[in-house]
């Protein structure tokens, strides 16, 4: 990234000097920028959701995000999926965005050795029909198995798709559907204490919802698309407006790259 600098961090490390003027943040800045904190609570886990959305609040283009990104977008995007253990995505993003296995970095290998992580973060894909296409990549060749969470009362037969391609079927739900809480701690239970999702809106709604969602990484895309596009979030309102914090500002280029914590 040329021109990012950090404009509020009151919580994170060392990194560039604000005052040394624009500059390409190194990866292993980056990193230390978005480290995860030593999860803490009953959860045992700590949940980050990584979003954009433009000025006038679409969270998505012709059904995609990618529109609305940019290259310094994706470089925080490729950053915040190698500090985690496990990418937690919805099924209809999994199938809007083209989702694939999450490749290995040779610039990220050995800080995810060090602390203990699979080459790659798996993919934990939330569905509750498991109307998923099993013969994908996503499914067939991932450096570690996909992760398909869903509820008790699923499709067996679907289960058995999914097992059989390769998947690994964790049950986070009583019915058909997935129970946010459950989800996040069957993950931390499988040993993923560093969860990143990105998402859609509906899924990112449900974690809010159930109060789960421990951080959010927002990109403001200096964009206006007008329509009728999803939110970052959706789903019924909640009673009272959860606060959350400021942990960090960055810039580039007119995007702003913001961190909030939980209260």
């Amino acid at each position: 990234m040329r021109r990012l600098f950090p404009v509020i961090d009151p919580t994170a490390g060392p990194g560039p000097d604000p005052d040394g003027g624009d500059r390409e943040w190194s990866l292993a800045e980056l990193a230390q920028a978005y480290a995860y904190p030593a999860p803490d609570g009953p959860r045992g886990a700590w949940l980050r959701a990584n979003m954009v959305s433009t000025l006038d609040g679409a969270a998505q283009h012709d059904g995609r995000s990618q529109p609305i990104s940019s290259a310094a977008d994706m470089r925080v995007f490729g950053t915040l999926r190698a500090l985690a253990d496990v990418v937690v995505a919805g099924a209809e993003t999994v199938r809007q965005e083209g989702y694939r296995p999450a490749r290995a970095r040779a610039e990220f290998a050995e800080a995810r050795r060090a602390a203990g992580q699979s080459p790659v973060p798996a993919v934990a894909v939330v569905s509750a029909s498991l109307e998923l296409d099993f013969s994908l990549p996503l499914f067939t060749s991932p450096l570690v198995p996909t992760l398909v969470l869903t509820g008790a009362a699923a499709p067996q037969d679907r289960v058995t798709a999914a097992e059989k391609a390769g998947a690994r079927v964790v049950i986070a739900g009583d019915g058909t559907g997935v129970d946010p809480a459950r989800a996040v701690r069957a993950l931390a239970g499988l040993g993923h204490t560093r969860l990143l999702t990105e998402g859609g809106p509906r899924l990112l709604g449900q974690f809010v919802a159930a109060g789960v969602l421990d951080e959010l990484c927002l990109t403001v895309s200096p964009m206006l698309t007008a329509g009728d596009a999803q939110r970052i979030a959706g789903g019924p309102p909640l009673t009272v407006p959860r606060r959350f914090a400021l942990a960090s500002l960055l810039e580039e280029e007119g995007f702003l790259f913001s961190r909030y914590r939980r209260d």
